[in-house]
């Protein structure tokens, strides 16, 4: 039986001719995109109407909310308070109306990500060397450029070579993510200490850390055995609210707390810029030479969204979620561009998709059931506890309403509100993303499995039947990749890493085809696109180059290698 994407028009594979040129052949990705989904507009608003979309909502409000503010706190505290609350509320909320409006597939999250931030405050330390006044014009003129960037690479079909990425630098990346995440909650909390005492910066750490083990617990508990399934499903649905509330408050309690006198989140006034300025920048008297300057600094924000976003809404669609709406990887793309061009015009930090929130909004709306397995081992009958995904409310609202509550937050009372949040709390953020991206990670996983005791690996491990110095060898690779870019980005030239990333791919296949067997890359690596409503609106799976056997003699194609163990990481931790 013909599978969706082979069964979807768009396509080159088989072309002849200039046909088989997506450069010759503009916007025909995204008008596929567009005549995908276009059928499904109306069943997008009617599917909503269950429980689901409403623990979503709250869910994600909170899970875009916070981590923007704690980006946004970042870049408050690196660019001499250029940015600030307002301008993160006003980028999130402009992504959530755009995107979960017009976008291909609206359960792709996009707001202000950690790198985003990197980007911005990087750009204003190479700025400030020559007049820091030229910062926001510059900055727009590099929004410019990066939004022709986009509509040209959404024009061209470009998209489509997201298909070749594999896992070797999906999990790369989000590893370095994790990581980055990580060091700004410490940045954070070491700031506490510098600007005022070690009494308040001791409070800080113990707010954060003890904030991190709650939202962890919380959601570690969504996932065990304890207590009955709708209760440990309103714990993890409300972790964010239930740990920011109390920890919130524990900051505030009368006596020596409060007299400690931490910092609190610094505001604006309602739907005003941070600095006393007009929204729109003056972008268009940035002397010339300058504006060409920003040309290859655009390009860069532009590889990094062609990458980040594009993973972001692979991830969102990933097999293990039972999607079955297709999405519009071109069409998206050039809406990204728009966003960008729009946040020039307001001096806000550029939206992008969110490659920890993506995932989880779709996990928020996916259906599960709880199913126990019985087996006899020893002549005593053992049962296991077996969760199925069996759905995924596919809609618009919960990313329309949540762009609607994030401009709701822009108003007096809720901005008064967010002033009595700790600054603190955002470190925990920091820890509670970035340890979710490197918990899991298959990079931390396998290399514990390199120290572990061969007795207590299960015989059917796959791992068990290549050599453990060629598991070695792969993650070096890859370790490898994620300390470069994490170096890199300590430094003034951070602006360069998502280079890093994108040489990652092409080195997965050139270099090695010729340093592993197709048996080794089977068990180790994969496609990220793993799954048919994705790779439809990429032009279908690669042809991937040959590799040889272990004998070294005959051929197999790495797509028929990949194959095999498909089915295996679907159901795994690693995936």
């Amino acid at each position: 039986m013909a599978t969706f994407a082979e069964k979807d028009p768009y396509g080159y594979d088989g072309l002849t001719g200039w046909k088989s040129y997506r450069l010759l052949r503009p916007g025909r990705g995204m008008y596929h995109d567009i005549r995908r989904r276009l059928p499904y507009y109306k069943s997008d608003l009617i599917d909503a109407l269950t429980y689901r979309t409403a623990a979503s909502i709250v869910r994600m409000y909170f899970v875009n909310l916070l981590p923007a503010l704690a980006f946004i706190l970042d870049m408050y505290r690196r660019t001499d308070e250029q940015f600030g609350v307002n301008e993160a509320l006003f980028a999130s909320a402009l992504a959530a109306m755009v995107f979960s409006i017009l976008g291909a597939q609206p359960l792709t999250i996009v707001g202000i990500t950690g790198l985003i931030s990197l980007f911005n405050y990087t750009i204003y330390d190479i700025i400030k060397i020559y007049d820091p006044a030229l910062y926001p014009p510059f900055l727009g003129w590099v929004g410019i450029w990066a939004a022709v960037f986009h509509w040209l690479f959404a024009i061209w079909n470009i998209s489509d070579y997201m298909r070749y990425v594999t896992d070797f630098s999906s999990q790369s990346f989000g590893m370095y993510v994790g990581i980055i995440y990580i060091i700004k909650g410490v940045e954070e909390l070491v700031a506490e200490f510098t600007s005022f005492n070690s009494t308040q910066g001791f409070l800080s750490c113990v707010i954060a850390i003890l904030y991190f083990g709650t939202i962890y617990s919380l959601e570690n508990i969504g996932r065990s055995t304890l207590f009955k399934p709708w209760f440990r499903s309103i714990l993890a649905d409300y972790a964010y609210p239930i740990g920011t509330i109390f920890w919130v408050g524990f900051a505030h309690i009368p006596g020596p707390l409060k007299n400690t006198n931490i910092s609190y989140l610094p505001i604006s006034p309602a739907f005003e810029p941070t600095l006393s300025r007009n929204w729109v920048v003056p972008f268009w008297t940035l002397p010339v030479k300058w504006v060409f300057v920003a040309l290859p600094i655009g390009f860069l924000v532009m590889l990094l969204f062609y990458y980040d976003h594009n993973v972001s809404s692979i991830t969102a669609q990933a097999k293990q979620f039972p999607v079955k709406k297709p999405g519009g990887f071109h069409w998206d793309f050039f809406l990204l561009g728009v966003t960008t061009f729009i946040s020039t015009m307001f001096f806000i930090p550029f939206p992008n998709g969110l490659v920890p929130q993506a995932p989880v909004h779709t996990d928020s709306l996916t259906v599960r059931e709880t199913r126990l397995k019985r087996f006899s081992s020893d002549d005593v009958e053992q049962v296991e506890k077996d969760v199925v995904a069996t759905s995924v409310v596919e809609q618009r609202v919960s990313h329309f309403v949540m762009g609607l509550a994030i401009i709701g937050t822009m108003t007096g009372p809720l901005l008064t509100v967010l002033s009595t949040m700790p600054r603190s709390i955002f470190a925990g953020v920091f820890f509670v993303v970035g340890w979710g991206s490197v918990e899991s990670n298959p990079i931390l996983l396998r290399l514990i499995w390199l120290v572990r005791e061969p007795r207590f690996i299960q015989p059917s491990d796959p791992l068990l039947t290549i050599r453990r110095s060629r598991i070695g060898l792969y993650v070096f690779w890859q370790a490898l990749g994620v300390l470069s870019c994490v170096a890199i980005s300590q430094t003034i030239a951070a602006i360069g890493f998502p280079v890093l990333i994108i040489a990652l791919i092409p080195l997965r296949w050139l270099l090695f085809p010729k340093m592993f067997t197709a048996k080794e890359l089977t068990v180790l690596d994969a496609l990220t696109a793993d799954n048919e409503v994705v790779l439809a609106s990429l032009g279908g799976k690669p042809t991937m180059p040959d590799l040889k056997d272990e004998s070294g003699g005959e051929k197999m194609e790495n797509g028929q290698a990949m194959e095999g163990v498909r089915q295996r990481k679907t159901n795994s931790k690693d995936r």
